[in-house]
């Protein structure tokens, strides 16, 4: 509806949409407590699979044990419970782009924190002083969650894994078999599979998403690759039109009977006339077209520049192919050219690629968007040469769908815990930090201490066990899986630190804005 007024002169014409006004919170806890019970019921190694209906997933349903899957599944009629179910989201999604992991222990996290928060916020307490100080005790107990942080090992490496699989031991060795081939800095990634097998392939080296332009290049007929031996390799993003332009080039491999990977983009004329001469003169040529789009391709091909030592020439930065030398050419050891995929590796690695590693790990910890995250590890794995995919099948889309939640949830799970370390898992290491706030005073401290207590109560109380871990030493709990009582790490109960520092960390941001919420506004409804 559309209001038109003067004032002076002036005409002005306001767009009026009608908006209802809340005053009770009553509504937001009971969407949170909607959300919470749906997703909280997928906690632990007793933890239940949720079926979802969807018009987003394969034939409109999905089965998942996922906690971020089920959050974003969940969408309430009225709108002040969806606010709420809409702010829990947030806090799952945050966790699964920081962490990879942990939207579950988030959510259960940032319900008992705000139903606490209820209880102890009455009569004539200072509302904001008390949420600026459970701010303040967050921080100090991620300080103490980083210092019980112990070095994750290879062993302990297969026990991240199978957890965060839903202690799924199969999962959990191949994750831990693709680590140890891929090394520390290598890159794991999860793919569906066209069969219904699961397994994986790791690739050393530089990859590009990219295979030859012609079937000419192919010398090896038996795998229809083109595989060069010490190879020259020229980087560049602007497109070679005429064959002249690259004589300088040129010139010294067809004269010296050396071998050439071109990676730019190429007119049909210089392919076709690249790949007559590797036919007919016996030229060892392959043209490779730049992968990606866009900023990523710029990227990407510095990063090839940098992993080869070739001089990158680029359109963007004004750089004349004419001028271009041998001496700008690069060197691999091997490159292996296949129709959709290239690897160029290289033996012996030089100092700008530790420079320009440490410059990805810089821009990984700025970078807050999960695909921005997932493509600075990919360039990582590149330039430290070692790339592992996970190729993820089932007999139906339905298995194959929660089959790869959960494998990706442990690939990320694994890649926090080698990167930030690893804490007792279960639950426990809450508990005990919740132990270690017993000498702070205040309702900000009862709140805490009672929320940490909250993800293990949901662990016991989906698998039906009931323990006491009043008198345990730090470290210390019950194995539900084994019935066993012991050292929680020693057993394989692990949490990467990363993921329950990112769950508490936006459970508890989440927790104060509806804490210090008073009123609601929301669009009327009819």
């Amino acid at each position: 509806m559309k209001t038109t007024f003067r004032y002076g002169t002036l005409a002005i014409t306001m767009n009026e949409i009608p908006k209802d006004l809340h005053f009770e919170g009553d509504k937001l806890v009971s969407g949170i407590e909607q959300l919470a019970k749906a997703v909280k019921s997928t906690l632990g190694p007793s933890g239940q699979t949720v079926l979802i209906e969807s018009p987003h997933h394969t034939h409109g349903i999905t089965v998942t044990k996922d906690g971020v899957t089920v959050a974003k599944a969940v969408d309430l009629l009225d709108p002040v419970e969806n606010l709420a179910v809409r702010m829990m989201k947030e806090a799952a999604d945050r966790t699964a782009s920081e962490a990879g992991d942990g939207t579950t222990t988030s959510i259960v996290l940032a319900e008992a924190l705000v139903k606490s928060g209820l209880k102890g916020l009455g009569g004539d307490t200072n509302k904001t002083e008390v949420l600026r100080e459970l701010v303040s005790l967050t921080k100090d107990v991620v300080a103490e969650l980083d210092r019980r942080s112990r070095r994750l090992t290879k062993r302990h490496l297969k026990s991240v894994a199978t957890i965060s699989a839903n202690n799924d031991k199969a999962i959990g060795k191949l994750i831990a078999d693709v680590y140890g081939e891929v090394g520390k800095n290598g890159v794991v990634t999860v793919e569906k599979s066209m069969t219904s097998e699961t397994g994986f392939n790791v690739t050393h080296g530089f990859k590009l998403d990219r295979g030859y332009s012609s079937e000419l290049f192919i010398n090896d007929q038996s795998r229809d690759e083109c595989v060069l031996e010490g190879c020259h390799v020229m980087v560049c993003d602007g497109e070679i039109s005429n064959i002249l332009s690259i004589e300088n080039v040129l010139a010294p491999i067809i004269r010296e009977g050396k071998r050439l990977l071109i990676v730019a983009p190429c007119s049909t004329h210089v392919v076709n006339t690249l790949a007559a001469n590797v036919v007919k003169k016996g030229l060892k040529v392959c043209v490779v077209p730049p992968p990606n789009f866009g900023y990523k391709q710029h990227e990407l091909m510095q990063d090839l520049a940098v992993s080869v030592g070739a001089t990158y020439f680029s359109e963007k930065t004004g750089d004349d192919l004419s001028l271009m030398a041998f001496d700008d050419l690069g060197f691999a050891d091997r490159v292996v050219v296949g129709r959709d995929s290239t690897v160029i590796v290289k033996a012996d690695k030089e100092g700008g690629i530790d420079e320009r590693i440490a410059e990805l790990h810089a821009a990984y910890g700025l970078a807050k968007r999960k695909a921005d995250k997932e493509f600075i590890n990919q360039r990582i794995a590149g330039l430290s040469g070692g790339i592992g995919v996970i190729e993820v099948g089932g007999h139906t889309d339905l298995e194959q769908k929660e089959l790869y939640d959960r494998v990706d949830d442990a690939v990320c799970a694994v890649r926090a815990a080698m990167q930030d370390g690893i804490v007792a898992g279960g639950g426990v290491t809450l508990y005990n930090l919740s132990r270690w706030l017993l000498d702070r005073n205040g309702v900000a401290a009862e709140v805490l201490r009672e929320a940490l207590c909250a993800p293990l109560n949901q662990i016991m109380e989906n698998c039906g066990e009931g323990f006491d871990y009043s008198m345990a030493p730090d470290g210390d709990g019950y194995n539900l899986k084994t019935g066993e009582y012991g050292d929680m790490i020693e057993m394989g109960v692990i949490d990467p630190t990363r993921v329950t520092k990112s769950a508490l960390q936006n459970a508890v941001s989440v927790a104060v804005t509806i804490l210090s919420t008073q009123a609601i506004i929301t669009l009327a409804r009819a």
